[in-house]
């Protein structure tokens, strides 16, 4: 075969190769940044006493390229769209504030998932939903912020319960359903205590004003949650599998980086 032949059949089958990558490249899915770095557009705020879009003591604001949670007020930003089906990256790190009636207890905040129903359903301060709760020694943890009835619930794998304590997440457990309360992380510390700057002995969250990653995997009605890199809590059987996004203020002063979200392929 001549060599103008071998040339012709190269670039045919590098042609084959480019247009191969970009038809995979076309099916990945789009990453979402729910976090522009400039401002919350696509979240409202929601302030308990003071409703939507009155957060007077700006407890929701971005400075310097973070979303910052004063914590001085209870309540949350909530994103403007329903999301499932997909994965979910925030950064976090603790500031140094913190708020009656939280002032001496441990930092406490929390991303909640598949929210649902009206602006402060719950206690008047948060939409119905699924926690993964962000609080210093237990991050990772699920709590089911619900009105008790079967439409808000999980079930995940636990530990044999010991007298006084909770119910810890472990892949090899028994099954169990909860419609409120909630779901230790896998090595909580059995010993943990309500007070600021708590840290277990096994935590995987990161040293205080360290950035840590959550990640949040929704996958039909099935949420698994990663902090640090580490699979740390997980639940099926989740209700309901889709709703907004809430970042919570608590008590407690934090920062925000990044919000990011993956669309599962189905």
């Amino acid at each position: 075969m001549g060599k103008l032949n071998l040339k012709f059949l190269a670039a045919i089958l590098c042609l084959f190769v480019m247009a191969g990558e970009t038809t995979a490249q076309s099916k990945r899915p789009k990453t979402v940044r729910l976090f522009n770095g400039k401002n919350l557009k696509g979240w409202y705020r929601f302030v308990e006493k003071r409703g939507r879009e009155n957060d007077v003591k700006n407890v929701f604001t971005v400075e310097n390229g973070l979303i910052h949670v004063s914590g001085e007020e209870y309540g949350s930003i909530i994103t403007d769209e329903e999301y499932e089906n997909y994965t979910l990256t925030v950064e976090f790190k603790w500031g140094d504030n913190t708020y009656a009636p939280r002032a001496d207890r441990a930092r406490d905040n929390g991303v909640l998932l598949h929210s649902t129903g009206p602006d402060g359903g719950y206690r008047g301060i948060w939409m119905r939903s699924i926690e993964c709760q962000i609080i210093e020694g237990g991050t990772g943890d699920f709590l089911v912020v619900g009105d008790g009835s079967d439409n808000y619930a999980l079930t995940a794998n636990i530990a044999p319960q010991k007298e006084g304590g909770g119910r810890v997440f472990s892949p090899s457990g028994t099954p169990v359903t909860i419609h409120s309360g909630r779901i230790d992380w896998f090595d909580r510390d059995p010993d943990w205590k309500d007070v600021k700057g708590f840290r277990g002995a096994k935590d995987v969250e990161k040293p205080l004003y360290e950035w840590n990653t959550m990640v949040c995997v929704a996958d039909g009605d099935r949420i698994s949650i990663y902090v640090n890199g580490v699979l740390v809590n997980q639940a099926t059987q989740v209700k309901p599998s889709k709703g907004r996004i809430q970042i919570q203020s608590e008590g407690a002063e934090m920062f925000v980086r990044k919000v990011e979200l993956v669309p599962l392929r189905k």
